[in-house]
């Protein structure tokens, strides 16, 4: 797939007139609200486990857009659930390195096309007890990208307009276990857990340079 490109090979444009604007003119100021790697990784947060995830951003003709992955439904851990690209880092690598590695493996995203804006506080898995540390990067707009067969079955890029449009805080229970999170409804496609927590921490910092 080419973000930033419809199905029929046509540019998307901004269908949200102003508000899409607003937001695009918020990513020209994003670095400024967001933390260094070093200051993020001196933050604490609950996991006996580490991942590293790329935020990858997108802004397709003033539509900014994030980009998230389906995972397949046949996988034994978080199967169909929609996620940013990362993982566990390999022995010595750094987090940053271990988003950036993953999201090659994943999406087939050149890490020379990201630009590394910065990163957001780390977040806990109430299930799985990772320690979930974000980097957010800008990508351009029209680059291909291609899903890998043994991990992703679809990916995602959601208008930033249409994630806060599906803003719901709701009460879920995972492995028999109730707890209340942030979600983003696009269609049929839901954000939860730990990536809707780390998606409104980044569309917060996103109001205060807008």
């Amino acid at each position: 797939m080419l973000l930033g490109v419809d199905s029929d090979g046509r540019h998307q444009t901004g269908r949200g007139g102003a508000r899409r604007s607003g937001e695009s003119r918020g990513l020209e100021s994003l670095a400024e609200s967001l933390l260094a790697p070093e200051e993020a990784a001196a933050l604490e947060a609950h996991g006996a486990k580490e991942a590293g995830v790329l935020v990858p951003i997108v802004d397709p003709g003033g539509s900014p857009a994030i980009v998230f992955t389906e995972r397949r439904r046949d996988l034994p851990r978080h199967p169909g659930e929609i996620s940013f690209p990362g993982g566990r880092p390999l022995p010595d690598e750094d987090l940053l390195a271990c988003a950036l590695r993953e999201s090659h493996e994943e999406i087939d995203l050149d890490p020379a096309a990201v630009e590394i804006v910065g990163a957001l506080p780390p977040v806990s898995t109430v299930v799985t007890g990772y320690k979930v540390s974000p980097f957010v990067g800008l990508i351009p707009s029209g680059l291909p990208l291609a899903p890998s067969p043994d991990e992703v079955e679809r990916i995602l890029p959601l208008e930033i307009a249409d994630l806060r449009d599906g803003f719901e805080l709701r009460r879920l229970v995972r492995r028999g276990i109730p707890f209340r999170t942030p979600t983003y409804t696009v269609g049929d496609d839901l954000v939860w857990g730990a990536t809707a927590r780390i998606l409104q921490d980044l569309l917060t910092r996103l109001d205060s340079v807008a």
